[in-house]
C-alpha cells in the first residue's frame, strides 16, 4: 500500500537535475509503465495531436529519448536523497507544436519565452506541496542560466476537489504564490501567466546555452 509523504520542515532537500542522457533512468523510473499519465511520456504538447495518440506509450518514450540523446532541452527532475519524486517540463516555447499552433494559447508578443507546460508527481507526494518546490526550482534554474522570461498555462479549477490527471499543466494559484502573473484568460478555465526573471551572474557560465548539465539544490 503507497503511503502518503508530507514535505515538512523536518524533510530533506529537494534536489533538481535536468533531464539528459544521464538522468533517463531517473526519469524512466519517475514515469513508470505508464509513461507518466497514458502513455505520454512528456510529449502532448510537442507534436500534433493525431502523432501522439498514434505513438502513445513506447512511440512517445522513444520520441522523448531521442529528444533527449540530441541535447534538446526537456525538463527538471526533483529527486529526494536520490529517489525522483517529481517533474516539470521547462522548454522553450517553439519546442511545443501544439502551444505554437492553439489559438487559445497564442503568443501574446514577440517576448522570447521558456514555457512550464506539465507537471507529474509521483503517487505518494501528491498534494503536498511539491508543485511549489517545482515551480521554484524552474525558477531558480532560470535565473541561473539566462532565462529572462517563464510563461505557464496553468489550470483554473471548478471546484475545490478536482481529479490530479486534470492539474498536470499546474494550478493557477500554485504559480500566483510564486510570483506569476495572469496576461490572458482564456475562458473559465485556463490562463496565460508570465514571471520576469533576473538572471544571475555566474563567472564562467555560458547563458547562450542555457540548458547545461548540472544539479541543483533548493533549500526550502
Amino acid at each position: 500500500m503507497d503511503t502518503k509523504k508530507h514535505i515538512g520542515d523536518d524533510e530533506p532537500d529537494v534536489a533538481f537535475e535536468p533531464l539528459t542522457q544521464k538522468t533517463w533512468r531517473r526519469f524512466e523510473e519517475l514515469m513508470g509503465d505508464r509513461g507518466g499519465c497514458g502513455g505520454c511520456w512528456c510529449m502532448a504538447f510537442r507534436v500534433p495531436r493525431r502523432e501522439f495518440e498514434a505513438k502513445k506509450h513506447e512511440g512517445n518514450k522513444q520520441a522523448m529519448k531521442e529528444l533527449v540523446a540530441a541535447g534538446e532541452p526537456i525538463g527538471l527532475i526533483a529527486t529526494i536523497e536520490g529517489e525522483p519524486v517529481g517533474w516539470i517540463a521547462l522548454a522553450p516555447r517553439e519546442a511545443y507544436w501544439r502551444i505554437e499552433h492553439s489559438r487559445s494559447l497564442k503568443r501574446i508578443d514577440d517576448t522570447p519565452v521558456w514555457s512550464i507546460t506539465c507537471f507529474f508527481v509521483k503517487k505518494q507526494y501528491r498534494r503536498a506541496g511539491l508543485s511549489a518546490l517545482l515551480i521554484r526550482g524552474a525558477v531558480d534554474y532560470a535565473e541561473r542560466h539566462g532565462i529572462t522570461m517563464l510563461e505557464a498555462y496553468p489550470t483554473i479549477p471548478y471546484a475545490k476537489k478536482i481529479p490530479d490527471p486534470f492539474l498536470w499543466t499546474g494550478a493557477l494559484s500554485v504559480f500566483e504564490r510564486n510570483g506569476f502573473e495572469v496576461v490572458q484568460r482564456n475562458g473559465k478555465t485556463r490562463a496565460i501567466v508570465r514571471k520576469k526573471i533576473s538572471a544571475q551572474y555566474m563567472p564562467g557560465r555560458n547563458t547562450n546555452s542555457p540548458y547545461t548539465p548540472l544539479e541543483d539544490t533548493l533549500r526550502k
